[in-house]
């Protein structure tokens, strides 16, 4: 059995669920270090989703 932890210092109901967040979390950080892939700029992604955000509200506003 899992030990209970207190709400008001974790988002998580048992320490075995934050362990188990926790390996998943540094895993999904691992892989995102060991793609070959080249990086995007933040400015360069941000820039994209405003484009982005910007057709969708026209798109709607016509409809």
């Amino acid at each position: 059995m899992s030990t209970r932890l207190d709400p008001l210092v974790s988002e998580f109901e048992t320490q075995e669920q934050a362990e188990r967040y926790d390996r998943w979390f540094r895993e999904r950080v691992q892989r995102s270090m060991d793609d070959p892939r080249p990086t995007i700029a933040h400015d360069d992604v941000m820039a994209e989703m405003r484009a982005l955000v910007e057709s969708k509200r026209r798109r709607h506003a016509n409809d």
